[in-house]
């Protein structure tokens, strides 16, 4: 089969599943090509339903990859965090929302704690709303196994991160004021931004300099933050941007994008923040960027 116009009204979407299936770009854009060389060679009589019949490709290969990468992450030096990913600005509807959340860094590392085949029943389920039956037959189980699976997921998701709802504009707020005390080596106005119970990730992925370990606490995380802020060379910039549907801030040093910085929010105060220096991690979004 070759309509390149049908693939390509659900390239979207398989790109979606992908991405958050995996948590990079680049390995969601290479399931997605995969996904188009499978569907070239497809007989039409095949397909009944080319939205479910894609999503299938995509949902087995991304699972099959998950397995044979397991190891990989498990050898990674320091924490692996996800990929980050320029999105648009979102607005404030509800679905809208939801559905930038989880896109977001703090969701992600959460969906890295289900299996393989967990992960993608919970996203086809509550992301994506597919119902039982297409779940089912995309990752070849039964619809009451799937419900299982969705219950087992949601109840271990809700341990790992409670949600809070943050508007935008708070966490616009929020991000400005800890870059404005980063500038002025405000440790107090810091630690008053920061969650008391606040978690540090740094991913350098063995290339660049970066905690080996995450960092708790207010107080150690402040310390730490002035402390990478002072090594810097004057030229270090930060600027805004919506990275994986949240505010995040991107940093360059000599013109040259160098750190990605996303976090999670309370009602108030940071509780976590993630930093992506991988370079490895870095080319896809330089890319998009409007300027290098």
């Amino acid at each position: 089969m070759s309509d390149l116009k049908t693939f390509n009204q659900y390239r979207p979407l398989l790109f979606s599943i992908a991405y958050r299936m995996l948590g990079t770009v680049t390995d969601a854009e290479d399931m997605v090509q995969e996904t188009f060389l499978r569907w070239q060679q497809t007989a039409e009589a095949q397909v009944r339903s080319a939205k479910t019949y894609l999503s299938t490709i995509t949902t087995r290969l991304c699972i099959d990859y998950l397995r044979s990468a397991r190891v990989q992450r498990e050898q990674y030096v320091g924490p692996w965090l996800p990929e980050p990913m320029l999105t648009q600005q979102t607005s404030g509807s509800t679905d809208v929302v939801e559905l930038a959340d989880t896109l977001s860094t703090a969701f992600l590392i959460v969906l890295e704690k289900l299996s393989p085949l967990e992960r993608a029943v919970f996203l086809l389920r509550v992301v994506f709303d597919y119902d039982y039956d297409e779940v089912g037959h995309i990752v070849n189980k039964t619809p009451t196994y799937c419900r299982q699976l969705v219950h087992r997921a949601r109840q271990h998701l809700t341990s790992q991160r409670p949600r809070f709802e943050v508007a935008p504009q708070r966490q616009e707020q929020l991000v400005e004021q800890f870059l404005r005390a980063c500038q002025q080596g405000d440790l107090q106005g810091l630690i008053k931004l920061l969650a008391e119970d606040i978690t540090f990730w740094s991913d350098g992925g063995g290339k660049v300099s970066a905690a080996l370990k995450p960092v708790y606490g207010a107080v150690k995380v402040a310390r730490l933050l002035l402390n990478i802020r002072r090594r810097k060379p004057p030229s270090t910039r930060d600027y805004p941007a919506e990275i994986n549907g949240q505010v995040g801030m991107l940093h360059f040093v000599d013109h040259q994008l160098s750190r990605v910085y996303t976090f999670d929010f309370t009602s108030d105060r940071i509780q976590s923040i993630y930093i992506v220096g991988n370079p490895d991690k870095l080319k896809s979004l330089r890319q998009d960027l409007p300027v290098n």
